[in-house]
């Protein structure tokens, strides 16, 4: 099982835009909790927040849906000895795969992804861009909105809950709280100097 250290250099060797990174960083957040809250005894934090980490790490070179990502992704990761598991969540993540999500692991990062793009949207366009002060009410208000972060699939976010089987009032609430501390590491909060 490859370290953290070396999922985070993989990420970096595909991954150039910030924001990509901070995706990431911010899914891996996701994750780490919901191996403990979602995933019983056996789970694993870290492997969960490898998941995470490099859901999209080959989506910057390889866009495409075709062949690109995530297929290429789980080429790369295949080479470099990362369980067959952790891939499969990984390719379960882009519903056009076909790949089934017949894990927790798989399902939480479906149920995850969209939902950290989206709450990150959120706090970004508050006074404080911040998720300390953003309510499940407000972000269930914007996801009403379709205008509002277009890009984010809501019937993912829809589909990743149900999949999961929580309430999506409680999930997310559940991912912002998972997101706080690592707010300045994704980009959020407001920044001195």
């Amino acid at each position: 099982m490859p370290t953290r250290e070396e999922a985070w250099e993989l990420l970096c060797e595909y991954t150039k835009g910030d924001s990509l990174r901070k995706h990431a960083l911010a899914v891996e957040a996701a994750m780490r909790a919901a191996a403990q809250k979602y995933g019983g005894a056996d789970a694993d934090p870290d492997e969960w927040g490898i998941v995470g980490m490099l859901h999209d790490f080959d989506y910057e070179m390889f866009p495409d849906p075709e062949g690109g990502h995530p297929w290429k992704g789980s080429n790369i990761l295949c080479g470099r000895g990362y369980p067959d598991r952790i891939i499969r969540a990984i390719m379960g993540h882009a519903t056009y795969t076909g790949v089934a999500r017949d894990t927790t692991m798989a399902k939480a990062l479906f149920a995850t992804d969209e939902l950290c793009g989206f709450l990150v949207a959120c706090a970004l366009v508050r006074p404080s861009r911040s998720l300390d002060d953003l309510e499940v009410s407000s972000v269930k208000k914007k996801l009403k909105d379709k205008a509002f972060a277009r890009t984010v699939n809501r019937d993912d976010i829809r589909q990743g809950v149900e999949e999961l089987g929580v309430d999506l009032d409680e999930h997310i609430r559940f991912v912002i709280e998972a997101l706080r501390p690592r707010e300045r590491e994704i980009g959020l909060g407001r920044h001195e100097g």
